[in-house]
């Protein structure tokens, strides 16, 4: 990996940089070192920015979701300091695939109750 020093408009930083190949399918590889400075987990944000790819960690744990419902609910159940973060950080994580089974289930239940007729009687698809 190559060093390349640059200093942001403080002047203060210093960017690793690596250049990786594009797959044919527009795939990339994610450097290790990379991955594990941003603890990368399943999926990532990315977007385009000044002409630029921006690839961005999403951190479930942290994604603020229900945050202060769970805090609270952890509180009165009398938890405070370490043990409140470990339980805080556990639950938390367990909200984004929650939520994503409700709304596979959701779609599944509108899919089945509409059925050929009522999508013509929406649309009026008779004439």
């Amino acid at each position: 990996m190559t060093r390349i020093l640059t200093k942001n408009i403080l002047g203060r930083e210093a960017m690793d940089r690596k250049r990786i190949s594009v797959s044919r399918k527009r795939q990339i590889t994610i450097p290790v070192k990379f991955h594990e400075m941003l603890g990368i987990a399943n999926e990532v944000d990315c977007y385009i920015k000044d002409g630029a790819l921006i690839i961005k960690p999403i951190s479930p744990e942290f994604t603020g979701e229900f945050a202060v419902e769970i805090l609270s609910d952890l509180v009165a159940q009398g938890l405070s300091g370490e043990q409140l973060l470990t339980k805080f950080t556990e639950m938390n994580q367990k909200v984004r695939p929650a939520v994503e089974l409700l709304i596979t289930e959701a779609d599944k239940t509108a899919l089945a109750s509409h059925s050929q007729d009522k999508f013509q009687e929406i649309f009026n698809t008779d004439n």
